[in-house]
């Protein structure tokens, strides 16, 4: 304590007693977080015991990552100290949010050994915000569906409620299938193949019909081909041809094929596998029924 009897503190003293450096206090003074009480004859800074209080408490907020205008704000009365550690969590959990990102990133970078193009476009696709990845999805939906007004509507209805939203603790694989799902979905030939899909489902029905013919149908199809394959019957056999006219009567197997195809090829297929993979959904079912009718249909087609 000072020896002039005021009971004030120079810098040095209040260092010895908080266990703070002196430039760490000098500094804090002179960023106007713990303004000296006084200055002695000799000019140098003298504190008083609310200023080791004072200090104190500048030291915890600052070891728990407030920045100095945070502290600032706290200590003239302006904001709480629960207002601003709101405000840090919020901030912290987006910090951690994208450092899960970037070791689930760099994890898929480590296993396929990706060049640093790769690298490169798997971080921007991987890191697509909330709003892009709608905007992304909405045009796809809007070139699948412009204008096709006999489309099912539980079809429509569930395309347009299609969601993108990547883990906030993303494993590599659901890195990897987030950026497969994102070049596919502003793929040009893609986007061909939903919209032909559409085109035939549109075809098949008319505007304002009851929703649901193309769930009936996919029903339909799994509890005639799902006995089928329990029983062993494999599509290229002649067992397998009643199956199909339950299912298709006497309509040209080409034709059907080609509908068919639209709706429930490899690569629709795999879209609907990389939407449960990012939004860790069970992964749609019955994918070996569809299998098995579409090779049916090839096997009575191909020449």
């Amino acid at each position: 304590m000072n020896d002039d009897g005021t009971g004030l503190l120079t810098i040095g003293e209040l260092a010895r007693a908080t266990g703070l450096t002196v430039r760490t206090i000098r500094y804090w003074s002179d960023e106007g977080v713990l303004t000296p009480v006084t200055r002695s004859a000799g000019g140098y800074r003298l504190y008083d015991a609310p200023s080791v209080a004072r200090l104190e408490l500048i030291r915890t907020l600052r070891e728990l990552g407030l920045g100095l205008d945070d502290v600032r704000q706290v200590l003239a009365g302006e904001r709480t100290v629960a207002q601003v550690a709101a405000t840090h969590v919020a901030a912290l959990d987006a910090q951690i949010r994208s450092l899960k990102v970037t070791r689930a990133v760099l994890s898929s970078v480590a296993r396929h050994d990706s060049t640093a193009r790769e690298t490169t476009l798997m971080n921007r696709l991987a890191r697509l915000s909330a709003a892009e990845r709608q905007r992304i999805m909405a045009e796809f939906v809007a070139e699948a569906l412009q204008g096709l007004d006999a489309v099912d509507p539980e079809v429509r209805e569930r395309l347009r409620a299609t969601t993108v939203d990547l883990a906030a603790d993303p494993t590599p694989e659901e890195v990897d299938a987030r950026v497969e799902l994102a070049e596919m979905l502003q793929d040009p030939e893609f986007r061909a193949q939903m919209r032909r899909a559409m085109e035939l489902n549109s075809a098949d029905g008319a505007p304002g019909e009851a929703r649901g013919r193309s769930l009936w149908f996919a029903k339909r199809l799994v509890d005639l081909v799902a006995p089928a394959r329990t029983r062993g019957i494999t599509p290229e056999s002649p067992e397998a041809e009643p199956v199909l006219h339950d299912l298709f009567g006497d309509a040209p197997r080409a034709d059907v094929l080609e509908r068919m195809l639209a709706g429930f090829n490899d690569r629709v297929a795999r879209y609907r596998e990389l939407i449960a993979l990012v939004n860790r959904a069970p992964a749609p079912p019955h994918a070996e029924d569809f299998a098995w009718v579409v090779a049916a249909l090839r096997a009575r087609t191909d020449s």
